[in-house]
């Protein structure tokens, strides 16, 4: 059965092919597997990654002004995209490394009030409010972001990517995404939130009372309205994206936690999304092994003790996906080789 997400046949076409080349069955263990899910959502029995893009959403959180729960003040976001803009940051440096374009899109950063070359400006409002207080967006402001992600899926189509590996930006942005999985699988603030970029364990006690007091406000549960009550601006822009990129047959890389919370957003919304995506890195946060089983994708293929998030995991799992297009068209089939 195929689905908007998902071609079963290709994938079964890649399937075989797989088995046929010049190997053990399975030799290649999960690369085997990478080559079948990128046929299957590409809709070709021979995907290919020739054009691959990484983008990155940013934006800045009341939760985080407000009440302390990061190590680093929140004008870092902005100091941040400035910093990817001109090519020196972690995921710029990795993703030319990959032979992937790098977009980043202000949806709600605050400080950059004028617009900076290098940036897709897509401002819904300078930061969201305080979770903890109240809903952190206006429904009209989720769609906003919302729309800002699908847009920056459209470009990715109109310029024909092949691939898109995704991520964030946004100081504090643990916290909305730890809300976010809390509200959305019912458990406790406890159960998910973590060190984010490094508190010491008074501060993740600090920082689950925060989330625990945004969870006892008793807002939506249904996953658009929780995404509205509890997170960023990035956040909804990543659904967004997610939902556009699947329905234009792009395969999607996530990033950690932050854009896994993003990603049960959107697989609540539209289940077969989840055919689509593919975890690339393993996060720290407690939260995120919890995410990923409620999804149901295969479970992440790096676990390097990654934390820095901007799509830095997501972005080292390109040249992989590469590799396993490459079999597909270049391998010798076993059938070749016999024959001499």
């Amino acid at each position: 059965m195929s689905s908007a997400s998902f071609d079963e046949t290709a994938a079964a076409e890649a399937q075989a092919a797989m088995d046929g080349l010049a190997k053990p069955p399975g030799s290649l263990g999960r690369l085997e597997s990478l080559a079948v899910w990128l046929a299957g959502v590409q809709g070709r029995a021979k995907p290919r990654v020739d054009n691959p893009r990484v983008i990155v959403f940013a934006g800045d959180h009341g939760v985080a002004r407000d009440e302390a729960v990061s190590p680093y003040p929140p004008e870092v976001t902005a100091t941040m995209v400035r910093t990817f803009a001109e090519g020196r940051a972690a995921v710029a440096v990795l993703a030319r490394q990959a032979g992937a374009a790098l977009e980043v899109v202000d949806v709600g950063v605050r400080g950059l009030d004028q617009p900076v070359e290098g940036v897709v400006r897509a401002r819904v409002a300078p930061g969201t409010l305080n979770l903890a207080r109240g809903p952190a967006m206006t429904p009209g402001q989720r769609d906003a972001a919302i729309a800002a992600g699908r847009r920056a899926a459209l470009r990715a189509a109109a310029d024909g990517v092949d691939l898109l590996a995704l991520g964030e930006m946004g100081i504090g942005n643990t916290t909305p995404a730890s809300a976010l999985t809390a509200r959305l699988l019912g458990v406790p603030a406890s159960m998910v939130v973590g060190p984010g970029t490094g508190l010491d364990a008074e501060g993740v006690r600090h920082k689950a009372t925060v989330v625990q007091r945004a969870l006892d406000r008793n807002g939506p549960r249904d996953p658009m309205g929780a995404l509205a009550d509890l997170g960023g601006f990035e956040i909804a822009a990543l659904v967004g994206c997610m939902l556009e990129a699947s329905s234009q047959r792009i395969p999607i890389l996530l990033d950690g936690f932050i854009v896994g919370a993003a990603a049960l957003v959107a697989v609540r919304h539209r289940p077969e999304l989840a055919r689509a995506l593919m975890p690339a890195t393993a996060s720290a946060e407690p939260g995120h092994r919890a995410v990923i089983e409620a999804l149901g994708t295969p479970a992440p293929l790096l676990d390097w003790g990654l934390r820095l998030g901007e799509a830095s995991g997501a972005a080292l799992l390109i040249p992989a996906c590469r590799s396993a297009s490459a079999l597909l068209h270049e391998m010798a089939t076993l059938a070749e080789v016999l024959a001499g």
